[in-house]
């Protein structure tokens, strides 16, 4: 829960945690995508800048780096960011791997947690801090078909963080993203509202006091069967159909794509003080 004293004073609401270099690892969830922000590195904010520009408040030695890139398949991850991410020398280190994986045909929730389980075993071993993700409850017409294998990967993953001293950030248990207003457009990355509250599970999970207030998505009007109908068929032209020509194609949203932020530094960003007397630019996040 977040502590009252925190809001009233942002700038120290983060101190009394123990860590001082965050490397977030991951896909397209942990680069952001769905939150666009052009003043960001790479375009995209997300839950992990927001995770972290809470981290950095009222700590002056505080860096961060996100090494996640989209479209990226578990392997693929431990080949390319677990070396990076160990040479960094975090103390903690956010890894979110294998929904791309369960979604393609043939993802196997049991093979991907074994082989997670080794890379949680090498981060731990380093001395950091680890939290993994597991997948949410949603019923959109992408992930809703693949329900099964989540729940099952996920309990697979309550397993390789109780072996690892590990933490969860429970995404299967944050109802709030049943909210479609949750959601990208494409319904298969988040949206800013659904970043942001992603961000504050994070950070509850960890136990760390900060600044974002819960916020309720805006009232939707009613749509027809027809509108619907119609809003269905253009999400199928717009991102379905060219999601399964990639993958016809073995191309990747990541193809081209580098790290958005390799290297720890300092964080700034939307959500972080500008200077010592000013506030954050919207403690509940104005941007919806």
């Amino acid at each position: 829960m977040t502590d009252s004293k925190a809001l009233q004073n942002p700038d120290t609401a983060a101190e009394s945690h123990p860590w001082s270099r965050y490397v977030a690892m991951g896909d397209s969830f942990t680069e952001g995508i769905g939150d666009p922000e052009p003043s960001s590195p790479g375009g995209y904010r997300g839950w992990a800048d927001r995770v972290a520009e809470e981290l950095g408040r009222g700590q002056d030695d505080f860096a961060y780096a996100n090494l996640a890139v989209r479209g990226r398949l578990l392997q693929q991850i431990v080949d390319q960011q677990l070396a990076p991410c160990l040479a960094l020398k975090p103390d903690l280190v956010t890894l979110s791997a294998g929904g791309n994986d369960l979604i393609r045909p043939g993802g196997d929730p049991d093979a991907l947690a074994e082989k997670l389980d080794s890379v949680v075993q090498i981060l731990a071993m380093g001395g950091a801090t680890v939290v993994l993700f597991n997948g949410p409850d949603t019923g959109s017409s992408v992930l809703g078909r693949i329900r099964s294998k989540v729940a099952i990967y996920n309990e697979n993953l309550r397993t390789v963080a109780a072996r690892h001293d590990a933490i969860i950030a429970d995404m299967w248990s944050l109802k709030q993203l049943n909210d479609p207003q949750m959601w990208d457009e494409d319904r298969l990355h988040f949206s800013p509202l659904g970043h942001h509250t992603i961000a504050a599970m994070v950070l509850d999970s960890l136990n760390v006091n900060h600044t974002l207030e819960p916020l309720l998505p805006k009232p939707v009007p009613q749509r027809t069967w027809r509108e619907a109908r119609t809003g269905d068929l253009v999400w199928a032209r717009t991102h379905f159909v060219p999601w399964v020509v990639r993958r016809l194609r073995n191309r990747s949203s990541g193809d081209g794509i580098t790290a958005k932020r390799p290297t720890p530094g300092p964080v700034f960003g939307p959500g972080v003080p500008l200077g010592s007397g000013e506030g954050p630019l919207g403690t509940a996040d104005a941007r919806r």
